[in-house]
């Protein structure tokens, strides 16, 4: 992925970890459905990632060719269709994930709201804000400190 304003990332988390078995299969879906998606009729230089075994990326480089509604409406069609295939949970903005420790966790509004206000989760504890709408935004402000994220507004009886 090129590291530009210009490529556009969406990021789906589930609620947790994806099994390997079910990686390698959604590794497939999504290697087929990049290399042939278009956007009014000329192909999309676009990719993905997954990462933690939580996180799917798409990403589609504007530089060449840019997205549209119908090639974003067929993006959110094989993420619902893989949603419904392995029985994840990739829509739910309010799934919440963070690092201590160099751990992985994952609670939902509530609990994560709560674990805020044990001062579990604190100023520099890591969240994802997957929020990011850009390659440099994904670089750059997906895994910050909690004081620096959405989720310190959203959460802000801290």
């Amino acid at each position: 992925m090129k590291n530009s304003p210009n490529t556009k990332v969406w990021i789906y988390q589930n609620s947790n970890p994806i099994c390997e078995e079910h990686i390698n299969e959604i590794k497939k879906i999504l290697t087929k459905f990049t290399s042939n998606w278009q956007a009014h009729g000329q192909t999309l230089t676009a990719g993905f990632e997954i990462k933690y075994n939580l996180f799917i990326i798409l990403w589609v480089d504007e530089d060449f060719v840019q997205k549209s509604g119908c090639s974003i409406d067929s993006s959110v069609k094989i993420m619902k269709e893989i949603e419904l295939l392995f029985g994840l949970n990739l829509f739910n903005r309010f799934n919440m994930a963070w690092l201590q420790y160099g751990v992985l966790y994952t609670a939902d509004k509530d609990n994560f709201a709560q674990l805020v206000i044990d001062k579990t989760i604190n100023a520099d504890t890591i969240v994802f804000n997957n929020m990011v709408q850009n390659a440099f935004e994904y670089t750059h402000n997906w895994q910050i400190p909690f004081s620096q994220s959405w989720h310190n507004q959203v959460f802000s009886f801290v």
